[in-house]
């Protein structure tokens, strides 16, 4: 295993040590992070290695959520059942749609994404009789071997850490290589053989499952799902998470995650003008941070390491 590979081991278990120190504040947040640093992850298989900025990823974490909900509240199905069933049901989601996306390039994709996840939003938000509508669905319970916030904790971690690990090796595989080819120059990859509509394809089915797999984990934990899960400020969240931590490092949505969720938990408890503080956090982003945090602190680090 690589370095880094050893590092992320290092972080798990540090993390894995945190509900040690009895803290309920850190077990929530750490929980969240992870979540959302899975989604994050899945986002970037998109944006940071196959090219395609999607802005209507909140389909396939909105449709995670309501697949394990309803197969748990409305058709009676055990957790386990419920939840290994969910990825299968973004991935769906994602052939469908990905399908119709990946014939389009650039700003026309991305509009596409959102508008489909616009759809997505629609559907849930009208369908009262299976989704509840706006009044969503609740008392969605831990299962009865995950019985408290700490034991999901670390049902979430290990979750987690397996598809960390699973998205890791894909990015590092030859399909990998594959795709930050088609990022880099798509007609030339497509003049020397390649089905690139294929490979964008097969991409957006593998972030469709893993968004689905954090949706379905974050159902469980909120206890409750709304129609605002599969609208596009979700999307334009997890995107900023993805920016914030660096969409050139596999590791940097994590990171961004990490960053954004306690800013948002420490800022809303002082203020009420949190959306004003990202719009900032995203401007100065933008045009100071281009490569992110972990951009930033690796930069840094080849300037002071000293020359051979």
């Amino acid at each position: 295993m690589s370095r880094q590979d050893w590092i992320l081991i290092a972080i798990l278990v540090l993390m894995g040590l945190i509900p040690l120190t009895g803290s309920r504040y850190y077990v929530f947040l750490l929980t969240d992070i992870l979540i959302f640093g899975l989604f994050a992850l899945s986002l970037n298989l998109l944006l940071g290695y196959t090219g395609l900025v999607s802005f209507g990823h909140a389909a396939y974490f909105g449709i995670g959520c309501y697949a394990c909900g309803l197969l748990i509240k409305k058709a009676g199905i055990t957790f386990g059942i419920a939840f290994a069933a969910t990825g299968f049901f973004g991935a769906a989601a994602a052939l469908i749609i990905g399908f119709f996306c990946v014939r389009l390039t650039r700003i026309y994709f991305a509009l596409l994404t959102l508008a489909f996840s616009q759809i997505v939003w629609a559907i849930v938000f009208k369908w009262n009789s299976l989704t509840g509508g706006d009044t969503g669905i609740y008392d969605i319970h831990f299962p009865k071997f995950l019985d408290s916030r700490t034991k999901y904790f670390y049902f979430t971690l290990a979750v987690v850490s397996i598809s960390v690990f699973i998205l890791r090796k894909i990015v590092n595989s030859p399909f990998g290589r594959i795709l930050m080819t088609i990022r880099d120059n798509p007609e030339r990859t497509e003049f020397i053989g390649i089905n690139v509509k294929l490979f964008q394809l097969l991409a957006f089915i593998i972030s469709g499952f893993f968004s689905a797999i954090s949706g379905g984990l974050f159902a469980v934990f909120n206890h409750s799902i709304f129609p605002d899960f599969c609208y596009w400020p979700v999307s334009a969240e997890v995107l900023i998470m993805t920016l914030l931590g660096g969409m050139y490092s596999f590791f940097g949505p994590l990171v961004g995650a990490a960053v954004l969720l306690y800013l948002r938990l420490e800022v809303t408890s002082y203020t009420e003008y949190w959306p004003f503080i990202l719009g900032t956090i995203l401007v100065l982003l933008l045009f100071f941070f281009p490569g992110g945090i972990v951009g930033f602190v690796q930069d840094r680090i080849k300037r002071w390491r000293p020359s051979k």
